[in-house]
């Protein structure tokens, strides 16, 4: 984290945070600078942070340099929420429906935080999310299935179940056009293969229910969880043979 804290040591002597922020900002362009944005997270105030997130989807648009300014506000919450500011989950929560992927990306590191310091916290929340519309729960299978959280196979199991819901919410959508749904799609299509990798006794048997299922939204996601070298590495032989079954039948996915 040696960028991390050089960028923390040039804030602290700044008078003018945000005309460096832009200029360092790296958009637009493919990435956003997110070892300067963690340091705004962890030298930054809840003022901030908050005067950072009033900077909508109009005024700091995809790509533009003002769109770092919400995506740092993000981490920051998640830093105050790692501290305990609960209170700060709803704010979160909005911005997890947020037409900016980064700033929705933003929205589950901040989540991860959370995790760092209170798994049990974080597993807790994001039951309520899971819950909620289609970008909510993208936000909560991305926030929960992050390696570094899952060491434990009692989160494990949570975090298998927490996919299980979302799967089943899958079935029941009727509007599968919409590009929240595209979205929530994508963001299944990773989540499984990092639940089953931190725990395969109990994640190959559950996820080997969706394998089996014919629907060809369930079967685009398992397909490209499939496809993923940590399930690959895992266990070549039971990847490939799943992968193989599902190639047998053409999906046809709008």
């Amino acid at each position: 984290m040696g960028k991390v804290d050089d960028y923390r040591k040039i804030l602290i002597a700044l008078c003018d945070w945000d005309s460096y922020l832009l200029e360092e900002s790296c958009l637009p362009g493919p990435r956003a600078n997110l070892e300067l944005a963690e340091a705004v997270a962890r030298e930054g105030d809840l003022e901030r942070f908050k005067r950072y997130l009033d900077y909508s989807a109009d005024q700091a648009p995809y790509g533009s340099a003002l769109e770092f300014l919400p995506v740092c506000g993000v981490l920051g919450l998640g830093r105050l929420l790692a501290e305990g500011r609960w209170e700060l989950l709803e704010v979160l929560r909005s911005c997890a429906s947020d037409p900016r992927w980064r700033l929705r990306e933003g929205v589950a590191i901040a989540l991860q935080k959370l995790g760092d310091v209170d798994m049990d916290k974080l597993l807790e929340a994001m039951a309520a999310w899971q819950r909620g519309n289609l970008l909510e729960k993208r936000a909560s299978a991305a926030a929960v299935c992050e390696p570094g959280l899952l060491k434990k196979s009692a989160y494990v199991r949570k975090v298998l179940d927490l996919l299980d819901q979302i799967m089943e919410d899958i079935l029941q959508e009727k509007d599968r056009r919409k590009e929240d749904f595209r979205v929530l799609r994508k963001a299944m299509g990773y989540c499984w293969s990092v639940a089953v990798a931190a725990d395969p006794e109990t994640g190959k048997g559950r996820m080997e229910k969706w394998l089996l299922w014919d629907d060809p939204d369930i079967r685009w996601i398992m397909k490209e969880n499939l496809k993923k070298n940590r399930l690959i590495r895992l266990d070549p032989y039971w990847t490939e043979q799943w992968s193989q079954k599902l190639g047998h039948r053409k999906d046809v996915v709008l």
